[in-house]
């Protein structure tokens, strides 16, 4: 027999020869602690996340997917999902419960006539650009190449497209998705559109997508892209400029601010390690020429203490972060708010904060929503929160276990201090530890959230897939 936590958190134990009929039904693997892979299935991209599974399901096929769901339904296991690892909640794994490991199916299909893509749940946002910049396409994505398709999606997904193309889920035409009750279904405009609707910002709840299936568009094979570090002591009326910057931007700019301290990497000049910096960071999403004129603005306010723009290829872009956000080696706790405006005495708070920080790795950054994420209805997706003209991600990071409190202290401390300026809702895909609960999730789902709790009801009763 093996004790399993079950969705009540109740151990329970199930026997050995259960478990044996699951693993030989399987195109993939079983593990149990002790195993080879074990520990590597268990680990995710946040360092602070340390947990150990009863089960791990290592998928290779949606086939896989339903056995696994069925096992867990039929004992009511506690489980979680795992697509790529890299949610910084942790919440792709549990300690003595059911673990559905996706990360093995990685299978990308692009349709360059259509432009389509469907790709599923273990592939990343830098193993996608690859397969659609093959034909000058993309889809709207992270910022950071290791972040998986699954998570960021689901939640909403800002990225470097967001003005011109809409946000991740905005750009999901399609699902194939096994339920509570484990079926493979699939999901659309046309076919259980109420599922389709809340799996387009309302996360992974609802059940397990074995395929995500995306609208293409025209981007690159280059973009121009501004990267450019300024002085942080002159942050307030850089962010003024900035505010103005955004309110007259055409779509194919898509851009943010960084308040953060600059990183002791080789990539930067030693002079100014550790100095604080506002980060002027943007991609145009059209002619290189056009994007570098109008792009320019953010370089020439003030004389630059780094100016790293230049036209790149797209799939670059997306890794240009990747170094200074490693897989397992710091400790991330992030938080969000989203802000009415822009305000000076909101520009005033952020600048007092970024001060405050406890480690230098923390940044506050200061995503410009509007374009095309914004056009969209408040009701048309579960993202509801369309209308925010800045999203703030407060990205605490650290290295040392014995800093956890005051780093995660610092970033609460921060959505309080902006409660002000906010308008009450917070972005799904930084959400903390979830540490307010049903709390956090009516600030995620907003105006949204008596419909999201609905369609959860209707297509996972029992709870099998935990909201947080």
């Amino acid at each position: 027999m093996l004790e399993i936590t079950t969705t009540h958190m109740q151990s329970q134990p199930v026997g050995e020869a259960e478990i044996a009929a699951l693993a030989a039904g399987l195109d993939g693997d079983l593990l149990r602690a002790g195993e080879a892979d074990y520990d590597s299935a268990r680990a995710v991209w946040n360092g602070m996340i340390d947990r150990h599974p009863a089960l791990i399901v290592r998928c290779r096929s949606a086939q896989d997917v339903q056995r696994a769901v069925r096992f867990a339904s039929a004992h009511s296991l506690r489980l979680s999902v795992r697509g790529s690892g890299h949610n910084v909640a942790g919440t792709a794994v549990n300690d003595d419960g059911l673990v559905i490991d996706l990360s093995q199916m990685k299978q990308i299909q692009v349709d360059a006539q259509a432009r389509t893509a469907r790709a599923q749940p273990g592939v990343n946002w830098g193993e996608l650009d690859r397969a659609t910049q093959a034909y000058g396409l993309a889809t709207p994505g992270g910022v950071v190449s290791d972040t998986g398709i699954a998570g960021l999606t689901l939640g909403g997904g800002l990225g470097w497209l967001r003005n011109k193309y809409g946000l991740s889920c905005d750009n999901l035409i399609s699902v194939e998705i096994v339920t509570a009750d484990g079926q493979l279904i699939t999901a659309s405009a046309d076919e259980h559109p109420d599922l389709y609707w809340a799996l387009r910002g309302g996360g992974g709840a609802f059940g397990i997508v074995t395929t995500f299936e995306y609208q293409l568009h025209p981007v690159g094979p280059d973009v121009f892209v501004a990267f450019c570090f300024h002085d942080g002591n002159n942050a307030r009326e850089l962010l003024r400029f900035y505010r103005d910057f955004i309110a007259t931007a055409p779509d194919e700019i898509s851009t943010f601010a960084v308040l953060a301290h600059i990183p002791a990497s080789e990539h930067f000049p030693a002079e100014h390690h550790g100095q604080l910096t506002l980060l002027f960071q943007a991609c145009y999403a059209g002619d290189v020429a056009d994007g570098e004129r109008a792009l320019q603005p953010l370089r020439d306010v003030a004389t630059p203490l780094i100016d790293m723009s230049s036209a790149m290829p797209f799939v670059e872009l997306q890794t240009l972060w990747d170094e200074e956000y490693p897989r397992g080696d710091l400790r991330y706790y992030w938080r969000s708010t989203y802000l009415k405006a822009l305000s000076d005495e909101a520009i005033n708070r952020l600048v007092a904060l970024i001060a405050e920080a406890p480690s230098p790795l923390t940044t506050l950054d200061i995503w410009a929503m509007g374009g095309a994420l914004s056009r969209v209805a408040p009701d048309a997706t579960a993202f509801a929160h369309r209308d925010a003209a800045i999203t703030i991600g407060v990205e605490s990071n650290w290295a040392d276990p014995a800093d956890d409190e005051v780093n995660m202290t610092w970033a609460r401390h921060v959505t309080q201090a902006l409660e002000p300026f906010s308008t009450g809702g917070q972005y799904l895909n930084f959400p903390g530890f979830f540490d307010e609960g049903e709390a956090t999730l009516r600030q995620v789902y907003g105006v949204n959230y008596d419909r999201v709790m609905a369609v959860k009801a209707q297509y996972d009763p029992q709870h099998l897939f935990p909201m947080k």
